[in-house]
């Protein structure tokens, strides 16, 4: 066992890289992704973009597109299927939003007339 300051400190120090290396694990590293790469969210959207991206909760979507000709609507898996929102669903319009994923499914879609499909995308952390 470690006798005088020296060896306390050495204790210490000890105990203090074990919390921060609890600490790394319990907050992980969070990412932004643009949706869509360089094209954006648009009707050209194509989910190949996602498929070598190692996405966990937390991770946030930057959804960028023209202001009033599309949206993003955070939905079910029911409004995903049906490309259809509830007065319930949180839309948002500014043309720029970014939307943390949350552990579970994340479902969004564009809700204006025309854009669903193919403006929809599924993220399933479960």
């Amino acid at each position: 066992m470690a006798e005088g300051k020296g060896g306390t400190m050495v204790v210490i120090m000890v105990i203090c890289l074990l919390v921060m290396a609890f600490q790394c694990d319990a907050y992980p590293v969070c990412s932004s992704y643009v949706v869509g790469g360089k094209t954006g969210w648009n009707k050209n959207f194509n989910n190949g973009w996602l498929d070598n991206i190692p996405l966990q909760p937390c991770d946030k979507f930057v959804f960028n597109y023209p202001k009033g000709k599309h949206n993003v609507a955070v939905v079910n898996k029911t409004g995903f299927d049906g490309c259809k929102t509830t007065p319930s669903d949180k839309v948002y319009t500014s043309g720029k939003v970014e939307i943390a994923l949350k552990d579970g499914a994340n479902y969004f879609i564009s809700s204006i007339p025309g854009d669903c499909p193919p403006m929809k995308i599924k993220v399933d952390f479960t």
